[in-house]
């Protein structure tokens, strides 16, 4: 651990030294890039300073031990080697966190999408309660949102919502809501009170760009529409929304919350390629036997992974066994509990393949 440590620390000072050339700062493509490597490599070398003091001082402590002929100095430097024997401990846990290999997606802006499953219009009325769910966590976690394309339910809620979340490590903090949301309460349709169980599926894409996910255009076939705001009315005259269909895989995108058809263009562009690089990653990881042993971090869009219990108030991960009694609270955005805990269970598990590879 000490030698990657090392490798670090020095790719630190490289990279401290880079970032301040004036032909970089030029070049703003390769700043950000490199300002974000100085970000992320400074959390890890500020805790490997603290750790080689800790280290310091236990040396210090063990030599007073050693060589102190006063019985009273001798129990202090004791007392004080089982503290730094524990921050120790404490600190290589935490450099061991750290030093897990990153998902290089995880710094990405996403794209979510809210579908409603089994259920009918009550499972359109669930998928708008978990995309004001997100909102809310969107609000309160310094990021953004904005709507990209929607299809409402007979009855209120969405058929279907895509929209687009920006900010800092985006899907690193949404990547473990994909999959199956169930839902199980009393539908206001429901004339008998009887409780019934509906799903929505979330995925979470991350956007990629085009150096990623090279589409050749001639493969694209586009077409124009009026767009239409809620209740289908028309909100522009114009045919400004776009609908985009990739012809090999058959994968279709649309976008039509802007007015400028270009703008549209653009970003259903960006809908088609998070959503072709996703089933190329599932082949992927199909031909290598790559996926994962658990589900955390899986982002199987198939996989059950929330029950939300309106009648006790209950909200539970299937994937870690984590269940919580606010679903009130968590249904106004506040999910941080989850995302944490199914982050340190994807680390956990991160750790252990490390141990057995």
């Amino acid at each position: 651990m000490i030698d990657k440590l090392e490798e670090i620390s020095n790719r630190f000072e490289e990279v401290s030294k880079l970032i301040v050339l004036p032909e970089t700062m030029a070049d703003m493509k390769n700043y950000a890039k490199l300002n974000k490597e100085y970000k992320d490599l400074e959390k890890v070398v500020s805790l490997y300073k603290k750790f080689k003091e800790v280290l310091g001082n236990i040396d210090n402590a063990k030599s007073i031990i050693a060589t102190e002929k006063d019985p009273e100095f001798r129990e202090m430097a004791k007392e004080e080697l089982d503290e730094f024997n524990s921050e120790k401990k404490a600190l290589e846990e935490k450099l061991k966190t750290l030093l897990i290999p990153k998902d290089p997606n995880d710094s990405k802006d996403v794209i979510m999408e809210i579908r409603a499953g089994t259920g009918g219009d009550e499972a359109a009325i669930f998928a708008g309660d978990l995309y004001r769910m997100y909102q809310r966590y969107v609000e309160t976690n310094g990021l953004s949102m904005s709507l990209m394309d929607f299809t409402e339910g007979t009855s209120g809620g969405y058929k279907e919502i895509v929209v687009s979340v920006t900010g800092e490590d985006v899907y690193g903090k949404l990547k473990f809501e994909s999959g199956v949301h169930r839902v199980q309460r009393v539908p206001a349709t429901e004339t008998q009170g009887r409780v019934h169980t509906s799903a929505a599926t979330v995925a979470v894409l991350p956007e990629m760009d085009e150096v990623e996910v090279d589409i050749n255009m001639n493969d694209v076939k586009k077409e124009t529409y009026c767009s239409s705001g809620p209740g289908g009315q028309s909100v522009n005259t114009t045919y400004s929304a776009v609908r985009l269909t990739h012809i090999p895989t058959g994968v279709v995108a649309q976008c039509q919350d802007q007015k400028s058809q270009l703008k549209n263009f653009d970003k259903a562009l960006n809908v088609l390629r998070s959503r072709i690089y996703e089933i190329e990653l599932a082949k992927h990881n199909e031909e290598v036997g790559a996926a994962r042993r658990s589900m955390v971090g899986s982002g199987d869009r198939s996989d059950k992974i929330r029950t939300y219990n309106y009648p006790q108030g209950r909200v539970t991960d299937h994937r870690i066994n984590h269940t919580v009694y606010n679903l009130p609270t968590v249904m106004n955005g506040e999910i941080g509990d989850f995302i944490e805990k199914l982050r340190i269970a994807d680390n956990a598990e991160k750790m252990k393949e490390g141990a057995t590879a």
